[in-house]
């Protein structure tokens, strides 16, 4: 039976894809977003300022909230993707506000 390593695990989870550093920002930037084409936009900012906060906070030595076994090269495809896809969620909800009201 084949079975994820931990790292994998960490990517698909909390560390990666489900940050909820980067869902934040993916969600804020893609509800402020005009057109689709910026979800990229939100994507990589989503997976690079999530990743810079992780680092400041382990530079001024405060506990991590978000334990990791995978480094930061590892990590950003996966939190670009979820960046990507909660800010495509909001602003398809967004848009479905607009033309409702």
């Amino acid at each position: 039976m084949m079975t994820l390593s931990d790292t994998w695990i960490d990517l698909f989870t909390l560390s990666g894809l489900l940050n909820p550093f980067a869902l934040l920002i993916g969600v804020y930037l893609g509800w402020r977003a005009d057109q689709p084409v910026k979800l990229w936009i939100a994507g990589f900012a989503a997976a690079a300022l999530s990743l810079m906060f992780e680092t400041a906070v382990g530079l001024l030595q405060l506990p991590q909230p978000i334990s990791q076994d995978a480094g930061a090269l590892a990590m950003f495809p996966f939190r670009f993707l979820g960046g990507a896809a909660a800010g495509a969620v909001a602003y398809w909800l967004n848009r479905r506000r607009r033309s409702a009201g």
